[in-house]
């Protein structure tokens, strides 16, 4: 039977009996074992015309402002990836996690694949800071912060060279002042804030946290690293999860922290058990 290392199952003891959150911080890693693509992977490629556009070409405002109806088309493309994709052991684990623990706990993600909302987490104990595909605003920004749905008619094109069709393209519209709505991710012409994307209360989190567990992230963003650093310097317990060695990995490592090398399928459940083990004998 596979367990944690006695050494980590020791230090999750003492932290659990510290004040502060079991924070978990999650990115594409998680989700690709359940089939969703890497955003940067060679299918996060996208033609227009006679010309493939990279995802960081894509995925911002600029782009969108020249050619909406192609933009739009690549992230129903997306949408429909998503939507066939199911949570996997990793995202379960961590749902039980926040049963068991409650208000003690909280994810951070950076993944809008929706799957970790799918899974059962409450939405008060989920923090989405790149945004969600499910979700749409005013790209005029009428209404500041708010959201709304993706129908769950919109078509979504069946492949990479499929254009958006013309009943999805005109109900794609902002019910406030039918402005064309977006979707509601960060790009990367944009700034993490507050109203969309909870930059200071997952700084807080982080300055809070007894545990911090990243799982599946190489940490090329900006909020993740501060993130990391601000547990760290408050003196977290820091466990990275990932099938290779990251930049949080090597934090870990050191900064007397843990680096558990391999799919988080198989390590979240193993800490999913660790920590409620250990919450019962406390109990007891």
């Amino acid at each position: 039977m596979s367990t944690l290392p006695s050494e980590l199952e020791a230090r999750l003891d003492l932290a659990l009996h510290r004040p502060g959150l079991l924070l978990a911080l999650t990115g594409a890693g998680i989700s690709a074992e359940s089939g969703i693509p890497t955003f940067r992977g060679a299918e996060g490629f996208w033609r227009v015309g006679s010309r493939n556009y990279r995802p960081e070409e894509l995925a911002t405002q600029s782009a969108f402002r020249r050619m909406p109806r192609e933009i739009w088309s690549w992230y129903l493309y997306r949408v429909g990836i998503c939507r066939r994709a199911l949570p996997n052991a990793a995202h379960l684990a961590l749902v039980e996690i926040e049963n068991a623990f409650r208000e003690r706990f909280l994810l951070v993600t950076q993944n809008v694949d929706g799957l970790h909302r799918r899974a059962g987490h409450s939405g008060e104990r989920l923090y989405a800071i790149h945004g969600d595909l499910e979700q749409m605003r005013c790209s005029e920004a009428c209404g500041d912060d708010a959201t709304w749905p993706l129908a769950e008619h919109y078509a979504t094109p069946s492949n990479a060279e499929s254009a958006i069709d013309d009943d999805t393209w005109a109900a794609l519209r902002c019910p406030r002042c039918h402005a064309l709505a977006r979707p509601h991710v960060l790009w990367f012409d944009e700034a993490y804030d507050e109203g969309h994307f909870r930059y200071q209360s997952a700084l807080r989190a982080a300055a809070n946290a007894a545990i911090f567990v990243v799982v599946g992230t190489t940490g090329t963003t900006s909020l993740p690293l501060a993130m990391t650093q601000t547990a760290l310097e408050h003196g977290s317990l820091f466990i990275v999860i990932d099938p290779e060695p990251t930049t949080f990995a090597r934090l870990a490592q050191r900064g007397g922290g843990f680096f558990l090398q391999g799919a988080a399928s198989f390590w979240l459940p193993l800490l999913r058990d660790a920590l409620l083990r250990l919450r019962a004998e406390a109990r007891a």
